[in-house]
């Protein structure tokens, strides 16, 4: 038995496995009643509902890794692939629950006190309490070492002054998971940052203006402001000058949550556009018997098969607990790269009916372009393969 076989075996017993399959199709209906037919309503309202959270919740969708005993299913990574990718082939405007779900929660799961787990943990995984994760400064984006937030010891408190900005549920946040600097002068830099978990309601904290952004309508982005903001020692998150520490453990899995909304996203493009060729006449036939489209297409679904397969075998070694940084920079990078350019030839292939806003693909290529900017950009993604190419 060859190599390639055996390595197929494990992947089919490990992912997706009959739970895997079974949470997906009730996810999916789901989806299907209660977010498809409002989605178009949510991106004019640049508004995710609360009710849509606790709808979530109440089935059993949100946090599903949490610990039983906080509330959740004690599941595998598998089922957080599912539901970032089930939420992607509706619109990248619904990324934001993906990230409380399997990006924020993740950091108290792992790093967070008893207290801790059982105060916030049980409201995530119900939907009752939102949560966002703000690192981005105004001065201050991949070079997270080097942001200027502070959170200065007075007593038994941390006094925090400073300003987020490009969060992702900031608008609807109740929780917020803010890397600050407890040590301002610390040397190496890294080392006096740590994570504060802050919360609605406390004094001098506030948001700015919901951002207007090109894409993903839907999902609230929002400043944040901390003016002279008092956070009880109790609220941080694992220990003093290890925040730094504790983001980079956690990216591997946001990056590689970033690469399987970028490949759902281009499976997407890819399904309409073959639909539209298909119906779509010019010259007394489809356009879909035209060279130049079939050889378009073959490119594109080539560049899409590869990229799921890519991601697919980094779900089961995720799941493995294996160190795959390079491969996920790597898949992170290459994927995104690859939705933003195949979302421009989507469109161009619907003639000027891909650029009316009734079409999904005008939707697909405005939200494309971020991806390759955020969680970390693919300019860094490189930096990263290229150091541990030993460069």
């Amino acid at each position: 038995m060859s190599n390639q076989t055996i390595h197929k075996e494990q992947v089919s017993r490990i992912y997706p496995s009959n739970e895997h399959l079974m949470f997906r199709e009730s996810l999916r209906k789901f989806v299907e009643k209660e977010v498809e037919p409002h989605f178009t309503q949510w991106e004019e309202e640049r508004l995710i509902p609360r009710e849509l959270w606790l709808k979530l919740g109440n089935q059993g969708f949100l946090c599903p890794f949490v610990d039983e005993k906080y509330g959740g299913m004690g599941v595998d990574f598998g089922f957080a692939a599912i539901l970032s990718e089930e939420l992607a082939r509706v619109g990248t405007g619904l990324s934001g629950i993906s990230l409380h779900s399997n990006v924020v929660t993740p950091y108290i799961s792992s790093f967070g006190t008893e207290e801790q787990k059982k105060r916030f943990l049980p409201k995530f995984v119900s939907g009752e309490l939102i949560s966002a994760i703000a690192m981005t400064e105004p001065g201050a984006g991949s070079d997270l070492q080097n942001i200027s937030t502070t959170a200065i010891k007075d007593g038994s408190d941390y006094i925090v002054n400073g300003q987020k900005t490009f969060i992702t549920n900031g608008i609807l946040s109740d929780v917020v998971l803010v890397a600050c600097k407890t040590d301002p002068k610390a040397t190496p830099a890294h080392r006096g940052v740590s994570l504060l978990l802050i919360e609605r309601g406390m004094a001098g904290f506030s948001r700015g203006r919901k951002l207007d952004k090109v894409g993903m309508h839907s999902q609230d982005t929002a400043e944040l402001i901390f003016e002279d903001v008092r956070v009880p020692a109790a609220n941080l998150l694992g220990e003093e000058g290890k925040g730094f520490l504790y983001l980079m453990d956690k990216l591997q899995q946001e990056r590689l949550l970033t690469a399987i909304g970028g490949i759902v996203a281009a499976e997407d493009m890819l399904d309409i556009t073959l639909q539209y060729v298909k119906e779509r006449q010019a010259f007394g036939k489809p356009i879909s018997k035209f060279q130049n489209t079939q050889f378009k297409l073959a490119e594109i679904a080539t560049l899409v098969q590869i990229g799921r397969t890519f991601v697919d075998d980094l779900i089961v070694k995720h799941m493995e607990g294996q160190d795959i940084v390079t491969e996920v920079s790597m898949a992170k990078w290459w994927i995104t790269d690859m939705a933003r350019r195949i979302s421009a030839e989507c469109m161009q292939l619907h003639g000027g009916y891909g650029y009316m806003e009734e079409y999904k693909i005008a939707r697909r290529y405005r939200d494309a372009a971020v991806a390759p900017i955020y969680a970390g950009s693919n300019e860094i993604m490189k930096i990263i393969i290229a150091k541990n190419l030993g460069m």
